[in-house]
């Protein structure tokens, strides 16, 4: 395969006096000015977005706001970046934090949904549900339902040969249990993953 090389990022930063503090990831010196551009609409949407979501959850006064982000992975023409909001309300018993992330296929010039990693027809909901099921009874996860089953269009990003599939606060579990994750093996995948799409890469062994 031919050599790829990370996509440079930057940290910028959204202020409010003291108390709002959003950093969110800028992409730049891309050779495809087009794709860098689509990027950070994207990154910019997404940020904002959480920002929405937790000024809009409570009807109390909001006291505090602490967004970050993560490089999840930035290799073989795959960028998974992960952006966490913690916000607290004024007199609410705990913060609120919320996790989303984006999936950008270099190589195709796309952002990927999870149904773009998988092989048209494959029933990748219920191979993944099931995956996901068998580490929640292996690891002793309390969850609301005895059988979790995750949505078309579920969390998820990629680390390197892993895709893994989150669920946000008090979505399957109680707020103790904190965001469930689970990583799945690329190799565990590979008769349903699309080839030609980021999985595909990143289970290539060169």
């Amino acid at each position: 395969m031919p050599q790829s090389f990370p996509v440079n990022i930057e940290p910028m930063r959204v202020s409010y006096g003291t108390d709002i503090q959003v950093i969110y990831p800028h992409v730049f010196g891309m050779r495809d000015r087009g794709m860098e551009r689509f990027i950070n609409q994207n990154i910019v949407d997404e940020t904002q977005q959480l920002i929405n979501i937790q000024v809009a959850e409570m009807p109390t006064t909001l006291v505090e706001m602490d967004g970050s982000f993560e490089t999840k992975n930035n290799q073989r023409d795959v960028l998974s970046l992960s952006f966490y909001n913690y916000a607290y309300h004024y007199q609410a018993a705990h913060g609120m934090t919320y996790i989303k992330s984006l999936t950008f296929d270099l190589e195709n010039k796309s952002r990927c949904s999870l149904s773009d990693l998988f092989k048209q027809g494959s029933n990748y909901v219920d191979r993944l549900s099931e995956l996901i099921n068998a580490q929640i009874q292996e690891r002793d996860i309390g969850t609301f339902e005895d059988t979790v089953k995750i949505q078309p269009d579920q969390d998820f990003y990629i680390a390197d040969k892993a895709l893994v599939i989150y669920f946000q606060l008090y979505e399957i579990t109680p707020y103790v249990f904190g965001f469930p994750m689970f990583p799945i093996s690329v190799y565990a995948i590979r008769d349903i993953i699309n080839e030609n799409g980021p999985l595909g890469r990143m289970a290539e062994n060169n």
